[in-house]
């Protein structure tokens, strides 16, 4: 007989190096499923964390997710906070903008995840990080 581990409400992922992005990706995915979520949901959140765990390797090179489980009114949600120390980003509309990228890249990251999600919240201070906050509810 299989034993099913349980899934814990709340999970953090110290974000260093690319298998950090996939254990965050893995670890929101699987939550999500735990209370729920439909399977394209859970592919949604897994694709937001990535976006988020990628975007803290590529311009602050550490950082945090953090994935937590909530229950609201009987209904279910997922909150996840994004945090590094990095370098902060400088214009935040500008970075939120579709096309715009520092990097080279396409500039889907952060605009892409707004869309993604139900709620989006970003902090950021040039040299003290960001702080991006999502939440996607259980329909």
């Amino acid at each position: 007989m299989t034993r099913v581990e349980p899934v814990p409400a709340s999970t953090k992922v110290e974000v260093y190096a690319d298998v950090d992005i996939v254990a965050a990706r893995m670890r929101g995915r699987r939550l999500a499923v735990s209370l729920g979520f439909p399977s394209a949901t859970a592919t949604l959140v897994a694709t937001a964390i990535s976006e988020l765990a990628r975007n803290i390797l590529q311009y602050a090179r550490r950082g945090e997710i953090i994935i937590t489980a909530n229950e609201r009114d009987a209904r279910s949600s997922l909150t996840v906070v994004a945090r590094d120390e990095g370098p902060g980003i400088h214009d935040i509309e500008r970075a939120m903008s579709d096309g715009y990228s520092t990097s080279g890249r396409l500039g889907l990251g952060l605009p892409g995840v707004r869309r993604l999600v139900d709620r989006f919240e970003i902090e950021s201070r040039p040299g003290a990080g960001t702080t991006v906050t999502i939440q996607v509810w259980k329909r």
